[in-house]
């Protein structure tokens, strides 16, 4: 549905993509994360038609962006990060605008009708004839989701679509994300980690204009540079029980955390990748006379691994600026 092929772009003699290719196929939610200037808007721009690669090409749906653009645009629906309106206009009148935009084919009361549809989607089916400037934030951003949705695009490219939006809306528009993406193409961008590792299905990183990963969440966490840590909640001095860790076979780091108790605090036990520290942990701990009260595998999240893949990266860039 969405296929890239050697993405650059340069912005005068800075390059802000470089060589990126990737395809997406039909049904799939993929993520795009990257840091703050790492090229994941450009990315984005480049995809949508709203500027033109240096070099490389994009296809949606089988349709060249460059060649066929005015035919592969009307195949996506885009919420970008900072969205526009005509504060002026009522819900319904700008919907039905866009409608006029994208080239809807159907009678007025097909239009309605499918106007009636996205709203009632989206929650704002009550708001329909309020003017947008006497919506809130929260409120704006569900218009601007509609507006994404009207006319039936086969892909969608939602630049931190929920934004904005206070935590029960959240969870309704990634739950419509989700639905929707059963059937539709789902690119989406959001600095929210959990909410990329609760929607999507796969994960780009994009990290110095580069295509740092491409993978599922759960191989990219597998993979999360191969930590094995624990947590453990032990009573007794902090001291003795950071000498009394360290001591042990095969641990690499001890790090104390908060005090959970009255002198019982929780530490983050670092060992050698494929190592078992339990039985080892134990009985050091139980010939200092340190009390073991809880233990807990320490789980990767999405955050340990995109600071893993861009710290992966940094050496070797900041070589090649020496040079």
């Amino acid at each position: 549905m969405i296929e890239a092929n050697h993405l650059t772009k340069y912005y005068g003699s800075k390059r802000a993509l470089d060589d990126v290719n990737f395809k997406i196929g039909s049904g799939e939610i993929v993520g795009l994360l990257g840091l703050n200037g790492a090229g994941k808007s450009t990315t984005m721009n480049i995809l949508t038609g709203c500027i033109s690669a240096t070099a490389g090409s994009v296809k949606i749906n089988g349709l060249d962006m460059l060649t066929d653009g005015k035919k592969a645009k009307k195949e996506i629906g885009y919420l970008p990060e900072l969205f526009s309106f005509y504060p002026e206009m009522r819900v319904d009148e700008y919907l039905s605008f866009v409608c006029d935009l994208k080239g809807f084919q159907g009678s007025r009361k097909e239009r309605n009708t499918h106007i009636a549809e996205i709203c009632e989607k989206v929650g704002i089916a009550d708001i329909r004839q309020r003017m947008i400037r006497n919506l809130s934030k929260g409120y704006k951003q569900r218009v601007g989701f509609a507006q994404a949705l009207i006319n039936h695009p086969k892909v969608l490219i939602l630049d931190e679509p929920t934004i904005g939006l206070d935590p029960s809306q959240i969870l309704e528009i990634r739950s419509l994300v989700k639905e929707i993406g059963q059937t539709n193409t789902i690119v989406i961008s959001s600095h929210i980690l959990s909410e990329i590792q609760s929607i999507c299905n796969r994960i780009l990183v994009i990290h110095q204009g580069v295509l740092a990963a491409d993978d599922s969440p759960e191989n990219l966490l597998k993979n999360a540079g191969g930590r094995n840590c624990q947590i453990l909640r032990i009573a007794g001095s902090p001291d003795a029980v950071m000498k009394t860790l360290n001591r042990v076979k095969n641990v690499l780091s001890v790090k104390q955390l908060t005090e959970k108790e009255p002198e019982v605090f929780e530490y983050l036990i670092e060992g050698e990748p494929g190592t078992d520290l339990r039985r080892s942990i134990f009985f050091a701990l139980a010939d200092a006379g340190l009390p073991l009260l809880e233990t807990s595998q320490s789980i990767p999240k999405l955050e340990d691994v995109f600071l893993h893949l861009v710290e992966a990266r940094m050496p070797a860039e900041d070589e090649s600026r020496k040079n």
